[in-house]
């Protein structure tokens, strides 16, 4: 299982508006700290306020702030909303498949079940739990560079 960009970019922004909830985070600022491209930053954070994770206050001084409590918002959730497709192969989409073992295969219960109890794992955390240990916080806010316009 291999999860998108997209995925891993959303759940690092959520990460740092669940650490940082006093502060408005400009989507400029949260790509300069996490030194990736801002174009997908800006896709991300549209991604994640369409599915209600985020909000984001417009004009002069908005940006961007959880919608809900870090407890409130599931990573299973997340990684729906944000990853276009959990087919892992193949066969898992009926109108792509081309596999001609796919009508007596036993692969694709198999990879179904997998793909089943990743996602369960994830469902049964929250956003509170990657941001809740406060030892756990201070490095993560080490690991996350501070821009000096916003320090």
């Amino acid at each position: 299982m291999h999860l998108t960009y997209h995925t891993d970019y959303g759940l690092r922004l959520l990460m740092l508006l669940a650490l940082e909830p006093d502060c408005l985070h400009t989507i400029e600022e949260v790509a300069s700290r996490y030194r990736i491209s801002r174009n997908h930053m800006m896709k991300v954070a549209q991604t994640l306020t369409q599915a209600g994770f985020v909000d984001s206050v417009r004009g002069r001084g908005g940006g961007l702030r959880l919608a809900r409590a870090p407890a409130a918002i599931g990573l299973g959730a997340v990684v729906r909303a944000t990853e276009d497709s959990l087919a892992i192969v193949e066969c898992f989409d009926r109108e792509a498949n081309t596999c001609l073992l796919a009508p007596a295969c036993g692969l694709k219960r198999v990879l179904h079940e997998a793909v089943s109890g990743f996602m369960g794992v994830l469902d049964r955390y929250t956003l509170a739990d990657l941001v809740k240990s406060p030892g756990g916080n201070r490095r993560l806010r080490q690991l996350i560079p501070i821009l000096a316009a916003s320090a």
